[in-house]
């Protein structure tokens, strides 16, 4: 799955996932992707929306930097550390939010000084394409890769969902969107949102 920290949808979306591995043979990884490159230039954005994205860069080159230093597994738990203060506990996104988290997992805290440079985008530009480009344009987060036993794979955005599902309702839907996304042709599938994400 590739993640922005910030999108509540993403964190909903990487609570589900988590669940699924619960109950069915199923293991995630997590790759970072960033809203901020998504809309980097786009025009039109609602002024509400250019707030937003405003400190979006920052989690996500400090979350490369420490994929750079310790490996692609180290995100698993530093997006949860991450996700938990900025979607639970309402943490104001910045250097103090990095450093908690990085300290609470014994991961050097100087890699909260990678929200202000530029020296890890061009691997948050390979992370960000490697997992957008096979899923589509103007498709951002969550986005989901699953590998099929051929070698090939299959690229999807979504599932937008809240509340979140549990246990076996996590599985049948991971079964749907394995049965859905895995059919040639299929593309869409899509209702309004009714409602605000509700994380937990």
């Amino acid at each position: 799955m590739w993640f922005d920290p910030k999108c509540p949808w993403a964190w909903n979306t990487s609570r589900w996932l988590l669940e699924v591995e619960r109950v069915r043979d199923v293991r995630v990884r997590f790759h970072v992707m960033s809203l901020w490159l998504l809309n980097d230039g786009r025009e039109g954005l609602e002024p509400w929306y250019e707030r937003w994205l405003s400190d979006t860069l920052g989690p996500v080159r400090v979350l490369t930097a420490a994929e750079e230093k310790y490996g692609t597994d180290v995100l698993r738990d530093l997006y949860t550390a991450f996700g938990d203060r900025i979607h639970g506990e309402r943490t104001p996104i910045g250097r103090d939010l990095y450093v908690d988290a990085l300290t609470a997992l014994g991961l050097a805290p100087d890699l909260a000084d990678a929200a202000d440079v530029a020296d890890h985008d061009e691997a948050l530009r390979r992370s960000h394409h490697a997992g957008l480009d096979p899923v589509g344009e103007d498709l951002g987060t969550p986005a989901i890769h699953v590998p099929g036993p051929d070698g090939s794979r299959t690229a999807f955005f979504g599932p937008v969902v809240s509340p979140v599902p549990r246990g076996e309702a996590a599985g049948r839907l991971w079964d749907g969107v394995l049965l859905v996304t895995g059919t040639p042709g299929f593309f869409e599938l899509k209702r309004g949102r009714t409602e605000s994400p509700r994380v937990d």
